[in-house]
């Protein structure tokens, strides 16, 4: 088909169209994140010359180099420190940060403590895997219970932690957790994190079927994707002290914390 015959997709002026096609697995759930984030951006009305996204190492890292606005890649767990400097230097700038379970919260876990505790304006998205993707599919922060990695092939015998737990106990203004199969509700609560004034996380369960889900014997994504739309239960409002993750137990999705 010639140039003629195509229609323009309404998201490629927010894309860097010259870079696709992207590195990600087939069946990975970072697409649909990118998605949702880009969807939300156009609900949200900002001036996209004040936003900037930031990101650290990992899958989901690389979704930075794929949007059409000022950018950051930085190095691997540094991604809020970046983006704070961003924040305090012009705070006008609308400052997010999209990268994953490992970078934000295993070696980037004490800058999300205290970016939330000093409540600084910041959006947030962590996109939990259960594992470290890009770089082998070793153990991972997230990692449920007994679930196996190809660093823990008896199981993990670590607890792993309550990302939006962790969020709220150290002063998040808004916490909210969806998986990358509630499309619509992810993209609602982008958009309200986007606008909220203050710390926001929105923790997006996605699958990785080309590590976690052959680990753990979760087929492709398609049928991780089956799993968690079977599996999730909607409780907003609850304590986010009651949202721990189990292996291949329910998922606790919703809006927990939205201080006014």
């Amino acid at each position: 088909m010639g140039e003629v015959g195509l229609k323009k997709h309404p998201l490629d002026d927010y894309l860097r169209v010259e870079r696709v096609p992207h590195i990600w697995c087939p069946g990975c759930g970072l697409g649909l994140m990118v998605n949702c984030f880009l969807r939300a951006l156009v609900k949200s009305r900002l001036d996209l010359d004040k936003v900037v996204v930031v990101s650290g190492i990992g899958c989901t890292g690389r979704g930075a180099g794929y949007i059409n606005l000022d950018s950051f890649h930085t190095t691997h767990g540094r991604a809020i420190p970046f983006a704070t400097g961003l924040k305090v230097a012009n705070p006008e700038l609308t400052v997010v940060v999209i990268s994953g379970d490992g970078d934000l919260v295993a070696i980037g876990g004490n800058h999300l403590i205290h970016a939330a505790r000093r409540s600084i304006d910041l959006t947030v998205l962590c996109v939990n895997n259960f594992i470290y993707g890009m770089t082998g599919g070793q153990l991972g922060p997230t990692t449920p219970l007994t679930a196996r990695t190809t660093t823990s092939l008896r199981g993990n015998s670590d607890e792993p932690l309550n990302v939006p737990y962790l969020a709220a106990a150290s002063g998040a203004a808004y916490v909210a957790r969806w998986t990358t199969a509630h499309v619509r509700r992810l993209e609602k609560a982008v958009t309200e994190a986007l606008l909220k004034k203050g710390f926001s996380l929105v923790e997006i369960i996605s699958p990785c079927p080309t590590y976690y889900g052959r680990m753990n014997k979760q087929g492709t994504g398609l049928e991780q994707m089956k799993y968690y739309r079977d599996n999730s239960v909607i409780k907003s409002g609850l304590d986010p002290k009651q949202v721990a993750i189990e292996f291949n137990g329910q998922i606790i999705v919703g809006k927990f914390i939205d201080l006014g």
